[in-house]
């Protein structure tokens, strides 16, 4: 009578049936695909195995507890993608997963011997390995890419320090736009918006500011205020966005000076408006331009043609022959066309280049989508840094992505301090004040209704693109109102046609 011993087909394949030694290899290549270090584990290299599963074993545990918080905090995943511990850690981590699952992929080929595999199934299962160790190390190698990107986006971009926070329920943010660029000395916002948010709704209240205002105060435990303890009242040269040079002169009596410009224009604008403002944001012209460039450009339909100008002449004041135009109907726009849209003065009216302000602003905010973000992240996150600069600390950032996200759904309101309500040349502050605060409170009492009423696309990048209020009289009036107030319901139906005419984001 025969001798029946049993064969492990696992172990030793060389005694199992053929289609047994193909299941067997299917088996294996999905145990490693599943549980890095299982295989191994289960040929008896235990040193090895103890390693590769522990990396497994970490890597799922932190992923399943990161997911439970996220379903209770959503503000964690945000955290995720903006603290620096984490995004150091997974920059090292992650690369540490893709070595141990290839390792243990090209280790359980080793063990599984393509040759006991019968001919039809070779060819499968071979396309099948392939195919796993490109989703395998692809996507895990353009993960640690995109974190290190973005460790260096919060490291470059965003400042250290403590959170600050809310200044009676709200967070107050100064928007500038800075001239700083090729040919220009110094920097001189010409673009003033306050934003201030409130911190559990996301309310949001835009406060225009022209920058030639004069006689601006300081509050008294601002370095400048010693200076000029009846305000900035030195002449007419004497301008709202002339406040950072000031700064930039008295450096070494503000607590940073290297953000002394900044801190100076926060202070004055905490004098004109009432609100003390916590942080700034700051967009200059050429890193603007990069900014659009790194989107791929934007698309806007233009009304009117918009001309590229030469210099301005110092002798005449006047620039010289238009070198080229922008021409009206649908337009796709690079960031040197985009920029000069944005700010092209002659031969239109400070309202037509304040709606054409909008229309970029609300281009390059339809065009950040998802998509867009993760397809060009890179170039997005290295024209950023050189772009904007802000001191929001990076500890802050998770908590303000999830109040930007409460903004966008929420309408958003807008007061600017402009005539006929305010004169810039013969600013009267205390009506100023009582405006601001009677706009935040009609913010602050306003029903649930508004909630997803229209609100004003980019408003909150009101400042990016170089917005700016002339020495006009008749500024902030009219129509006016509709490029900077767009949320404002005294919009009717006629400004925003005319707004329409000069251009629009299809």
């Amino acid at each position: 009578m025969a001798e029946t011993r049993y064969v492990d087909p696992i172990r030793h394949p060389s005694y199992a049936s053929q289609p047994t030694r193909d299941v067997r290899a299917w088996l294996l290549l999905l145990v490693t695909a599943l549980v890095p270090g299982g295989v191994q584990l289960l040929f008896g290299n235990r040193r090895w195995a103890k390693i590769s599963l522990s990396i497994t074993a970490i890597s799922w545990i932190l992923a399943i507890i990161a997911g439970v918080i996220v379903l209770i905090n959503r503000t964690f995943l945000f955290t995720i993608g903006t603290n620096l511990f984490i995004l150091t850690f997974l920059t090292i981590w992650v690369p540490v997963i893709a070595i141990n699952w290839v390792v243990c992929l090209l280790d359980t080929l080793r063990r599984i011997r393509i040759v006991t595999i019968s001919r039809k199934a070779r060819k499968r299962f071979v396309a099948a390995f392939c195919a796993l160790l490109l989703i395998v190390v692809g996507p895990l190698a353009w993960g640690t890419t995109i974190l290190n990107s973005q460790r260096g986006l919060m490291s470059d971009l965003f400042a250290s320090g403590k959170a600050l926070k809310p200044v009676d329920g709200r967070y107050n943010i100064l928007l500038l736009g800075s001239d700083a660029g090729k040919g220009r000395t110094g920097i001189r916002p010409d673009s003033l918006s306050l934003v201030s948010i409130d911190a559990k709704t996301g309310k949001s209240v835009i406060i225009g500011l022209p920058r030639n205002m004069e006689n601006v105060p300081f509050p008294d435990d601002s370095p400048l205020h010693k200076h000029y303890p009846q305000g900035y009242n030195c002449g007419d040269e004497c301008l709202l966005n002339a406040v950072f040079q000031q700064g930039e002169q008295h450096r070494d009596e503000f607590e940073d000076p290297k953000t002394a410009g900044e801190q100076a224009t926060m202070d004055a604008v905490s004098g004109v408006t009432g609100l003390e403002v916590q942080y700034y944001a700051m967009i200059n012209l050429k890193g603007f331009e990069n900014l659009i460039d790194s989107l791929g450009g934007i698309t806007l339909v233009s009304g009117k043609r918009v001309p590229i100008s030469s210099k301005v002449d110092p002798t005449t004041g006047q620039h010289g022959p238009v070198k080229g135009w922008i021409e009206p109907g649908k337009q796709k726009l690079d960031g040197f066309h985009a920029l000069w849209f944005a700010r092209s003065r002659e031969f239109s009216s400070d309202y037509e280049r304040m709606v054409r302000q909008r229309c970029v602003q609300t281009a390059m905010v339809k065009q950040l989508d998802p998509a867009t973000v993760l397809t060009r992240y890179q170039s997005i996150a290295k024209a950023t840094p050189g772009a904007v600069s802000t001191d929001i600390p990076s500890s802050q950032v998770d908590s303000f992505v999830d109040l930007a996200l409460k903004v966008k759904s929420q309408k958003i309101e807008s007061v600017d301090l402009t005539p006929p309500r305010i004169t810039p040349s013969r600013p009267d502050f205390d009506v100023a004040h009582r405006l601001v605060a009677d706009k935040i409170e009609e913010s602050s009492k306003s029903s649930d209704e508004d909630n997803g009423a229209f609100s004003v696309p980019g408003s909150d990048l009101s400042a990016a693109a170089g917005v700016d209020a002339e020495s006009d009289p008749n500024f902030g009036s009219g129509p006016q109102l509709l490029a900077q107030g767009a949320g404002d319901s005294s919009a009717d139906s006629g400004e925003e046609a005319d707004a329409k005419a000069i251009c629009y984001v299809p």
